[in-house]
């Protein structure tokens, strides 16, 4: 289910997005391309601007801790992705730290109260990707929770 570009021009997909915010990279065609083309850094991403409301997301959780709003390049009929809304340095699971210990369990909690709200009853799957094998094109530790299908294995 791919959104149509409105009349405000906002992109269409989340390639489009990223697109966006990769200046120096030419157009990708795959979520692998966005991935490889992708700089690690500390410095802002585009879920920095989704906290900050400077671009708009289906927002279907928030709390003083994290943001749970709709993938707009949806993988499965539920695709949620549950953000830190302080990132700390935590750009991805291979940065996680000692002190990271309680907003990645928080993150999998929550993964688990928004599949519930979901009515996700009969099972969703939770995805973290990391670095560019992992296909991870944003640097701010998010988690994708994927249901309303059946999931299928290996998963990619």
């Amino acid at each position: 289910m791919k959104p149509s570009v409105s009349d405000d021009n906002i992109p269409s997909s989340r390639l489009e997005v990223l697109n966006s915010h990769f200046s120096s990279v030419p157009a990708m065609a795959s979520e692998k391309e966005a991935a490889l083309a992708a700089v690690p850094s500390d410095s802002p991403t585009i879920f920095d601007k989704i906290i900050n409301k400077e671009i708009p997301s289906t927002v279907v959780y928030e709390d003083d801790k994290v943001l749970a709003f709709r993938d707009i390049a949806a993988q499965a009929p539920t695709h949620i992705l549950i953000i830190p809304k302080v990132k700390d340095g935590l750009t991805g699971l291979s940065k996680a730290e000692e002190r990271h210990c309680e907003i990645l369990g928080y993150l999998l909690y929550t993964a688990k109260r928004v599949a519930k709200q979901e009515g996700l009853d009969d099972g969703f799957r939770i995805v973290i990707n990391d670095g560019p094998k992992g296909c991870q094109s944003v640097y701010h530790i998010h988690v994708h929770l994927l249901g309303g299908r059946q999931m299928n294995w290996p998963p990619g």
